[in-house]
C-alpha cells in the first residue's frame, strides 16, 4: 500500500531541529577531530569568526581561547553583544548585525548562522555579554535555554564570552587536537596583524601577515625574497621554490578558504599575464607557476561562499558597484607586480632565471610525457590498479570531503580494502611492490615510471590540486619492516613532486590493529601493546589472542571496522623547521646510522601475544 502524501505528511522543522538533523548543511562533515575540517574545529571557528569580525571593526586587541576535555571557552574584549539580544544572537536564525554592513563592512560570518549552530550542536552552550559595565548570561543545551541569568552590574571589561561543549550524541566520540587547533588560530593572527590570540597558554602573534605567514610555512627557501603588494582590501605575497607544484594560501575576510575560489584563480591568471607582458615573452603558464608559494588575502562586501563551511569563495563584485573580485585582483597585480619587478632588477632577473629551468625541464620530458599521459588514459578505462569511488574530491558535493583512496601494497591487502570498503567514498590503489626509490630523481620519472604515472593519474593532481579527486590519501601498508619502507618510498614520491599535498593536510597513514583479544562475549581491537594488556584485563582469564602480521590476515568483515566511522589515521604533516631537501636525505639517502636508528626505533617490534 503507497504511502499517503497529504497536508499531514508536511512538517516543518524548527532551526534546532534542523541543524540537529542536517549538520552537515551547516558544518560540513562531522568527523571526531582527526581531520582539520572535521566539524568540531568549525564549531569553535564560527565562534572565532565573530570575534575576530570584531577586531577587525576596530574593538579589542586579544582574544582568550581554551580547549580543555572537550570543552571551548572563547573570551574576546570587542564591544559585547547588546544586552537585549543576547538570546536573540544566540537562537534566532537571521539574527545579526552584519546584515548591515555599515557595523559589519567585511566580515565573514554574514548569514546569521554559524553561533546557532555552534548552540544547536552543543550539550552545553552559555553566551555572556559583557558591556559597559552590566553583564548578560543565558545557558542552553542543544539550542534550548536552561537558564537566563538577571543583568548584573560588572567590572569586566566589554565582550563576549561564549562556552561550549559538542553533542556526544552527535559527536559521538571526538577529541581535539591542539596542532589543528593551533594552525586555525595562527592563520588568524597572520591576517590581523597586531592580534594577540591566548590558546591555552600559548600567545600567538604575528607583526608581518602574510609575509610572516609564508616564512612560517615554507619548507623549501624561496629563490628571491618574498614580494609583497598590499592595498586596504587585497594583500599577496609570494615567491619562488625550487619544489615541483604550486602553492597556495588564500582567504577571503579571514576565512582561510582551503579550496580557493575566484581570487585565487585570479592571482594565478594575474601573474601568468604579468610576467608574460613584462619580460615580453609569451612564456608556458606551467613554466611561470611551478615552485611558486603565494598568499593571497582579499576583503569583499557580503561574499558568496559555496558552501557554509567557507572554503570556496564563489563569483562576486567587491561590494556596492564594484568591479568583480577576478577584474580586482587581475588589475592590482598586474599594476603592482609590473612596478615591483621594473624597481628590482636582481628579483626580475632570479625569476626569470627560474622560468627558464622550469621551461628546460620541461621541454627535456615533453615526448615522454606525451606517451604516459595516453599510456595512462587507455589503462584507465580498465585500469585493475584502481577500484574507484562514486563522489570525488573536485566535484563538491556534500560527501566529497570523506572522499578517500587507500593505497595499498600486495593483491591480499588490496582484495580485504576492497571488499570491505564503502564504494561510495573509498577508492583504493594497488601497488605491485615496492615502488621506485624516487629521491633526487627529476620530474620525469613520473612519467617515465608506469606505477607512479597510473598513480599521478588516478589522484588527478598533474596540473595541481584543483582537480584532486580524494580528499584523503591514505598509505596502507603492513606495520612490518617491508611496509615501513613502502611507507617511507611512498611519502619521498609525494615529498620530491607533489609536496602540496602533504602541506595541505591530504596525506595520512592508515593505522591498523595489531591485536585482537576476545572471549565469548566481546572482542576488542587493539593499536599497540598498551591496549592489548587493558583488552587483557577487561577481558578476564585466558581471552584468545591474535596477532595479525598483516593487512592480508584481516578478513574483509573485520576490516570494515577499521576502515568505517572508527577509522585510525595518522596525518603526515610538515612543520616549518622540516625541509624537504633535509627530511628527504635523512630518510631516503645513504644508509647513515642515524637513519637506520631512528627507522628501527620507530617500526612496531614484533612481538609474540603473550
Amino acid at each position: 500500500m503507497s504511502q499517503q502524501y497529504s497536508e499531514d505528511a508536511i512538517r516543518t522543522l524548527d532551526w534546532k531541529e534542523h541543524i540537529r538533523k542536517r549538520p552537515g548543511m551547516y558544518i560540513g562533515k562531522l568527523g571526531d577531530g582527526s581531520y582539520p575540517d572535521d566539524g568540531i574545529y568549525v564549531l569553535l571557528k564560527e565562534v572565532m569568526d565573530n570575534s575576530i569580525d570584531e577586531y577587525m571593526m576596530g574593538f579589542g586587541k586579544k582574544i582568550d581561547v581554551t580547549v580543555q576535555e572537550g570543552e571551548v571557552t572563547i573570551r574576546d574584549y570587542g564591544r559585547g553583544i547588546p544586552l537585549g539580544k543576547v538570546i536573540d544572537v544566540a537562537s534566532k536564525m537571521n539574527t545579526g548585525a552584519k546584515y548591515d554592513s555599515k557595523v559589519f563592512k567585511k566580515s565573514v560570518g554574514l548569514n546569521g548562522v554559524g553561533i546557532k549552530a555552534v548552540n544547536a550542536l552543543s550539550i552545553e552552550f552559555s553566551v555572556t555579554a559583557f558591556r559597559e559595565g552590566e553583564c548578560k548570561k543565558v545557558d542552553f543545551s542543544q539550542g534550548n535555554i536552561t537558564r537566563e541569568y538577571d543583568v548584573v552590574p560588572t567590572e569586566e571589561e566589554n565582550g563576549t564570552f561564549v562556552t561550549f561543549k559538542p553533542d556526544p550524541l552527535i559527536f559521538e566520540k571526538f577529541t581535539y587536537r591542539d596542532e589543528y587547533i593551533e594552525h586555525l588560530l595562527k592563520n588568524y593572527t597572520y591576517l590581523n596583524a597586531g592580534l594577540a590570540i591566548n590558546f591555552n597558554g600559548k600567545v600567538f602573534k604575528s607583526k608581518h601577515g602574510l609575509l610572516d605567514l609564508l616564512h612560517d610555512n615554507m619548507t623549501s627557501p624561496g629563490i628571491y625574497p618574498l614580494i609583497h603588494l598590499s592595498t586596504d582590501d587585497l594583500e599577496v605575497a609570494f615567491t619562488h621554490s625550487n619544489q615541483y607544484g604550486e602553492e597556495y594560501y588564500t582567504f577571503v575576510n579571514g576565512q582561510h578558504t582551503t579550496q580557493g575560489g575566484t581570487h585565487q584563480i585570479a592571482f594565478r591568471e594575474a601573474l601568468v599575464k604579468t610576467i608574460r607582458e613584462f619580460y615580453n615573452k609569451n612564456f608556458d603558464v606551467s613554466d611561470i607557476r611551478t615552485g611558486v608559494i603565494a598568499a593571497v588575502s582579499i576583503k569583499i562586501e557580503e561574499p558568496v561562499f559555496e558552501s557554509q563551511t567557507k572554503t570556496k569563495l564563489g563569483s562576486k563584485d567587491m561590494g556596492a558597484e564594484g568591479p568583480s573580485v577576478r577584474n580586482y585582483v587581475v588589475d592590482f597585480v598586474k599594476k603592482e607586480l609590473d612596478n615591483f619587478l621594473h624597481r628590482n632588477t636582481e628579483i626580475a632577473e632570479q625569476l626569470m632565471k627560474k622560468i627558464l629551468e622550469s621551461e628546460k625541464e620541461r621541454k627535456a620530458i615533453s615526448g615522454i610525457q606525451k606517451l604516459a599521459r595516453e599510456r595512462a588514459k587507455k589503462v584507465s578505462l580498465h585500469n585493475k590498479k584502481l577500484r574507484d569511488c562514486r563522489v570525488h574530491y573536485s566535484t563538491n558535493k556534500e560527501d566529497a570531503p570523506n572522499s578517500s583512496i587507500f593505497i595499498t601494497e600486495g593483491d591480499s591487502a588490496s582484495g580485504s580494502i576492497t571488499k570491505a570498503r564503502n564504494v561510495n567514498t573509498q577508492a583504493v590503489f594497488s601497488l605491485k611492490g615496492k615502488p621506485l626509490n624516487s629521491y633526487g630523481l627529476t620530474r620525469k620519472v613520473v612519467y617515465e615510471n608506469e606505477e607512479f604515472n597510473l598513480l599521478q593519474a588516478a589522484l588527478n593532481i598533474e596540473d595541481g590540486l584543483e582537480t584532486l579527486r580524494y580528499n584523503h590519501v591514505i598509505i596502507a601498508t603492513d606495520a612490518d619492516v617491508d611496509g615501513m619502507h613502502i611507507r617511507l618510498l611512498l611519502i619521498t614520491f609525494f615529498l620530491q613532486f607533489f609536496p602540496e599535498l602533504v602541506k595541505n593536510g591530504h596525506l595520512y597513514i592508515l593505522q591498523t590493529p595489531l591485536f585482537r583479544v576476545r572471549n565469548k562475549k566481546k572482542t576488542v581491537y587493539c593499536y599497540s601493546d598498551e591496549e592489548k594488556q587493558a583488552a587483557m584485563k577487561k577481558l578476564g582469564a585466558n581471552p584468545e589472542i591474535t596477532r595479525f602480521k598483516g593487512l592480508g590476515e584481516i578478513s574483509p568483515d573485520e576490516f570494515k571496522h577499521f576502515i568505517g566511522k572508527d577509522i585510525r589515521l595518522e596525518s603526515v604533516r610538515m612543520k616549518k623547521e622540516d625541509s624537504v631537501k633535509e627530511l628527504l636525505t635523512f630518510y631516503m639517502g645513504k644508509n647513515t646510522p642515524n637513519r637506520q636508528e631512528f627507522i628501527i626505533e620507530n617500526l612496531v617490534i614484533e612481538e609474540d601475544p603473550a
